[in-house]
Parts: structure tokens; sequence; C-alpha cells
């Protein structure tokens, strides 16, 4: 603290000062840049303190799909001495530089649909989402299941596994905001429907599979107040259309009498007859 009263810092904390020498020399820290043509490095952005004797150039990069991007050349000079040296040069990411997605572990880099047939996806061991079988899983379908068969998996969903599958379904093509659900009647609804099959344990009250064949969510889970117009109490009344039948009109002038005449044990062909109502 000085002797004014206000809080000075130390001698390492203190921004650097630029040094003039090292920040004269741009066009030395331009020639330095060999790795491009120089029609590739533009205009000098500025010229950054990095220390003692220590100055970082900046020029703009003109490199085709390297937008933003900056040429950064450092140099230094010792003591007592007007002669620059060159320390580095890099390409670096101005604040708006065209720059790929920060890189992702693997497991993190899934999305749903990315396992394929024969693709195995190990669980970390540490997984927030399980818990050892052998503790209390608070789901009463699960504690009911591994005491009538008198033994337990390995690992069962935790509260917050569940939690977040429960909220993930909720939120997604099978809840209540999807299109199809919003689109169907109000009573439509899958709680009420006759083809939803409830899940087990604590998941029971909210969600179930749909069993209906004609359905486009035939065998997902889907959530109690989720619908569609395949509900089971979708009833459409047929509307009776009448049929005009017409009268029967007969033509008696096209009817002709035939005389049959039989012998006994012979069959004689018939002779037609005269029309009736003719002489």
């Amino acid at each position: 603290m000085g002797n004014n009263g206000e809080v000075t810092r130390p001698a390492s904390a203190r921004a650097a000062r630029l040094d003039q020498v090292c920040a004269a020399a741009v066009e030395l820290a331009r020639e330095a840049i060999t790795e491009v043509e120089p029609s590739d490095v533009g205009d000098h952005l500025q010229a950054v303190a990095e220390g003692d004797r220590l100055v970082t150039h900046y020029f703009e990069c003109r490199l085709a799909g390297y937008r933003g991007w900056r040429w950064a050349v450092t140099v230094t000079r010792v003591p007592r001495s007007r002669n620059v040296t060159i320390c580095e040069t890099v390409l670096l990411p101005g604040p708006d530089a065209l720059r790929a997605p920060g890189w992702l572990p693997w497991q993190e880099r899934l999305k749903p649909g990315d396992l394929g047939p024969g693709d195995l996806l190990p669980t970390p061991p540490d997984d927030e989402r399980l818990q050892p079988g052998y503790l209390l899983s608070d789901d009463p379908g699960v504690e009911e299941t591994a005491w009538e068969l008198g033994l337990g998996r390995s690992r069962v969903l935790s509260r917050e596994g569940r939690s977040e599958a429960a909220q993930r379904w909720y939120d997604g093509d099978h809840g209540p905001s999807a299109p199809i659900s919003t689109a169907a009647p109000a009573a439509a609804r899958c709680g009420t429907c006759g083809f939803y099959l409830p899940l087990a344990g604590a998941l029971r009250q909210c969600f179930g599979v749909c069993g209906n064949f004609y359905a486009p969510d035939d065998g997902r889970v889907v959530s109690a107040d989720h619908g569609c117009g395949a509900h089971s109490e979708t009833l459409v009344e047929a509307t009776e259309t009448p049929v005009d039948e017409l009268p029967t009109v007969y033509d008696d002038s096209a009817v002709e009498a035939v005389a049959v005449s039989r012998a006994p044990g012979s069959v004689e062909a018939a002779e037609p007859a005269e029309p009736y109502g003719h002489p």
C-alpha cells in the first residue's frame, strides 16, 4: 500500500509497457510470415506488449476460409540493443473468426439414432443416471420385482435418471406438444384410450405404451395427455343416404306365350304360340 493509501500492484502484475523499438519492427514481422504468399498477409492490425521488450504484431489473414483469423508474429530484443529478432509466427483466431465447433468426447457427441446394429455403447461406472441395484431405488415397481424374484439388477435408474427420461419423453414427439397431439380432438387423450398400456413403477401415472397397430405411436412410450386420431373411443356415425328406387315397368308386348305338348315317354320341342292379345 502506498503512502497515500492506494493499493499498488507488484511489478510482476503491472501491465507490460510497449517497447517502441519492437513495436516499430512491423516490416520485419511481416517478412517473417513465410508459410504463405505475401498476398495472403493483409494490413497491420495492432502491436501488443507481451512483456519487457516482447511485442506481438497482428496482421490480417487473407487466406480463403479463414475469415476473422490473424497472423501473430512475436518479436523481442536484448537489453540496450536495437536489433529485433523473431520469436515465433502463428495463425490465431480473432474475436469474430470462423471456427469449427469445440471438441467434445465421443460419448457426448452421440445423438438418438446413432447407435446401429453391432455397435457397443459402454456406460461409465459413475453414470449419475444409474445407481447400484442393492440400494433402495424409491421406485415401487423396481422394489416389488426385485423382492419377488429374490434377485436384482446390478444397477437401476436413479431418481435423476427417471426424471431426465420423463422430461425428455414429455418434451419430445410423443408428448402433449407434438403436432399430431395438438391436432387431435381434446377428448382423444392416450390416458383414456383402450389401447394405452401404462408403464410400471413411478412413471405409471404419466406414461404408457401405445398398443394400437394403426396408430403412428404404436410400440412407443407416450404421455397420458398425448393424443391422436386413432383413439379407441373415436366413433364416426355413418350418414345413411336414401336410395330412390324406380318403379318396375313391364312391357306386355315383349312377352310371348309358349305352348308345350308332351307325349308319354317323349319330349317334344316347344312351338311358339300366337302372342297374347292377338287373334
